[in-house]
């Protein structure tokens, strides 16, 4: 029998805002245990909450760019459950009334287009966070994270495979940063995911029972996660054993999910109207305003990029991944940059210089304008091709710009030919039994030339010319 994977998404989005959202304590991540908290955060009696405006308008923003729906009137809720990390016993956070529904996103997976369609995007309190270290029986409970405003973000189960959960991951993440909500920092939990597990058989229109899995903090663990997922429940399915609704961890050592608690439903945390809190009211103007800020989002791009400088699909791609690249590149070519060589050199030498270095394009010391003028200079024919990468190469560590690199190096091409030819004759004459191979047919010996006059003049010889010389002299 043939399955079909269902999977839905719970993204936990934290908002960028400096304060908490009910609190003005600060959400700066890596602080001491306990040295972000006060009175509110930590549930002591009789507090009130007092609402983050600034949280609320990036729920709005990010709804506007997933195309939600603006609720005109959202309420905020209680959902009650007992954990050490939740000091109130209950976490505030929306349930009938959400701030935004619908929209959807749309994602490409192997050159497929697909839309993944939303449920609801909804503003909520985040936890504390349980500490177990130090090898005894003890754990310690830190809350500076209690309060933290988080956004949550609940997919249809549109998705039906792990490549296109971590592709969606990948667009959602592109398009928080762009609009400035959330750094998308999965590794310090500022984007979390958790996943709602089903298959059933191809063609059956009901759902199979689900898992949830927590614990998935980077998108190769998400496809992985999920991937292992789907094949557990078939080989259970096919073993004759039941599915149970369970919520599962992924333990990134063993490669396997497992087993952590029964799967609750809504009913199970009684949620109930916050009572501490007003309902919120939108005014449409308020609404304009917020569209109107909205900033140019990867898929805009990514089309314009395609229109405007004639690359390819592929190269859009990358570049719009990352904002900063996005606006990096568009610098470039402002300044004068062939859009296809700028193109070439972001995802070539200057993306494994990131790489190497974890940098950010937006960090570095090399400015759109330095490398437009490197550039310039290979085509003015005053460095090399060849050249030019060592010349970016000490660029990206000084921050020189290239003028000052070739004439501290003395890094200047050599274009006169007569020069180059007396090299030339003297690799051929020294090289008698190589070039009686080449004129035998061995046509594949021009690469040695070639390296041999490059090796004499230390990388500085013209190539066109040497190429040129060297077709002459051998022909």
């Amino acid at each position: 029998m043939q399955y079909e994977a269902v999977i839905g998404l719970e993204i936990h989005a934290q908002l960028l805002t400096d304060t908490k959202i009910f609190c003005g304590c600060s959400t700066r991540f890596g602080s001491d245990p306990n040295t972000q908290i006060c009175p509110v955060c930590t549930g002591m009696p009789g507090v009130l909450p007092v609402m983050n405006r600034k949280a609320v308008e990036y729920v709005v923003r990010t709804g506007l760019a997933l195309h939600c729906d603006i609720s005109s009137y959202s309420r905020f809720a209680r959902k009650n459950y007992f954990y050490p990390d939740l000091p109130k016993g209950y976490q505030i956070s929306q349930f009938e009334l959400p701030l935004c529904e619908h929209g959807f996103v749309d994602i490409t997976v192997e050159g497929n287009s697909k839309r993944v369609a939303l449920t609801r995007i909804h503003l909520e309190e985040d936890a504390g966070k349980n500490i177990h270290e130090g090898g005894g029986h003890d754990s310690a409970v830190d809350l500076n994270r209690a309060g933290v405003p988080l956004m949550e973000i609940v997919t249809e189960p549109d998705i039906r495979s792990a490549a296109e959960a971590a592709a969606f991951m990948k667009k959602l993440r592109a398009i928080v940063r762009y609009i400035g909500v959330c750094d998308g920092n999965m590794e310090q939990g500022s984007l979390r995911c958790d996943a709602n597990v089903s298959i059933r058989p191809s063609g059956q229109e009901a759902y199979g029972v689900k898992t949830e899995i927590k614990n998935m903090n980077s998108f190769r663990y998400v496809e992985k996660a999920l991937d292992y997922e789907i094949k557990r429940q078939i080989r259970s399915l096919q073993d004759g054993e039941r599915i149970i609704q369970e919520t599962r961890l992924w333990n990134t050592e063993k490669g396997v999910t497992e087993s952590m608690r029964s799967k609750e439903e809504a009913h199970d945390y009684r949620y109930f109207p916050d009572p501490d809190l007003m309902p919120i009211e939108f005014e449409k103007s308020l609404i304009d305003r917020i569209q109107s800020e909205l900033v140019e989002l990867p898929d805009e791009k990514h089309r314009r990029f395609v229109d405007e400088h004639g690359i390819s699909d592929e190269d859009a791609g990358l570049l719009v991944a990352e904002r900063e690249t996005a606006e990096w590149f568009e610098v470039a070519v402002k300044a004068g940059g062939d859009p296809k060589n700028i193109c070439n050199w972001i995802k070539g030498d200057f993306a494994k210089l990131l790489n190497d270095n974890n940098t950010q394009i937006n960090e570095s010391l090399v400015t759109p304008q330095m490398l437009v003028a490197m550039l310039s200079l290979v085509e003015k024919g005053t460095i090399s091709g060849r050249i030019a990468k060592t010349v970016f190469e000490e660029m990206y560590r000084t921050g020189k710009t290239a003028d000052e690199v070739v004439e501290e190096k003395g890094l200047v091409q050599i274009s006169d030919a007569s020069g180059i030819e007396t090299i030339i004759d003297e690799i051929l004459n020294n090289s008698t039994g190589e070039v009686a191979r080449f004129r035998e047919g061995e046509t594949k010996l021009m690469g040695f030339f070639v390296g041999q006059v490059m090796k004499a003049t230390k990388g500085k010889a013209n190539p066109k010319i040497v190429n040129e010389l060297l077709r002459k002299k051998l022909n």
